[in-house]
């Protein structure tokens, strides 16, 4: 009887808390849906009185969202794509690749993890400006091309791999771009699938980097976008619940039709090495 009674009451607090961390969004979602006097009446109404699209309609037909919304899909798409690239490679290297130096080099970049990322950002626009890249896709794409945290993830997981199968396809005749191709990234697809989502959202939800990077706001980014939209229709809360449902609809449900992968990643590599 108390184990049942424990497991009642457990389940209570459970969705207590989910319901508090979710009411935020859903609360977001429905003022979306207000006509503005509706949205900025007071006391605030938790539901639409009239629903309304006029906001998504005004959003896509004159506030440029469809733009906002492209820049930040491909600026998220090319940074994880990237990201990917070099992260898994450089990872599975320091796993289970033999070259010189290799623990030495990894300690020290484990030992710039603690630098703060805001001292970078200095040196790292002034780099940019001396490249041209400044404005552009390619300077905010930049600073997600590599990961210490991705290369330390991806490394974790890779340390779990048999040297057994690896030495097994050498002696077979498989050359390393193979074995690494057919054998490694089909088995390293949990922490692929992971990093690949951490890399997405820190690069869809970003806002300071590409407000120090972008001048033109024909290439902003959906945060930047929602903080210049604020500005300008300060009175309409729903045209701004509107634009930021907008924003975040996209990242959930990545994250939801990703969920399965990215638990099994973060579960297994937490485990291995």
């Amino acid at each position: 009887m108390r184990n049942a009674l424990q497991k009642i009451s457990t389940t209570c607090l459970l969705i207590a808390a989910s319901f508090i961390a979710v009411f935020p969004l859903l609360w977001m979602v429905s003022m979306s849906f207000m006509p503005e006097a509706e949205a900025n009446a007071f006391p605030a109404r938790l539901f639409p009185h009239d629903p309304t699209l006029a906001n998504y309609a005004d959003l896509f037909a004159h506030q440029r969202m469809g733009r906002f919304l492209f820049n930040s899909l491909l600026v998220a798409s090319l940074a994880t794509v990237l990201s990917l690239a070099f992260n898994v490679t450089a990872g599975y290297a320091f796993a289970k690749l033999h070259f010189r130096g290799r623990e030495k080099l990894f300690r020290f970049l484990l030992a710039v993890v603690v630098i703060p990322g805001q001292l970078t950002m200095l040196p790292l626009f002034f780099q940019l400006k001396t490249l041209g890249l400044l404005n552009s896709y390619a300077g905010v794409v930049v600073p997600f091309m590599t990961s210490l945290f991705g290369i330390f993830l991806v490394r974790q997981y890779a340390l779990g791999l048999p040297d057994e199968m690896l030495q097994a396809a050498r002696v077979d005749g498989a050359s390393e771009w193979q074995i690494f191709r057919k054998i490694v990234l089909p088995n390293l697809s949990p922490i692929i699938v992971t990093l690949g989502v951490f890399t997405f959202l820190a690069a869809w939800n970003d806002f300071l980097w590409p407000l120090i990077v972008l001048s033109d706001d024909h290439n902003y980014t959906l945060p930047l976008a929602i903080a210049s939209l604020s500005q300008e229709h300060i009175q309409d809360s729903g045209m701004v619940m509107a634009c930021a449902t907008v924003t975040i609809a996209p990242v959930i449900l990545l994250f939801l039709a990703l969920q399965r992968h990215y638990v099994r990643g973060l579960l297994a590599g937490s485990i291995k090495g």
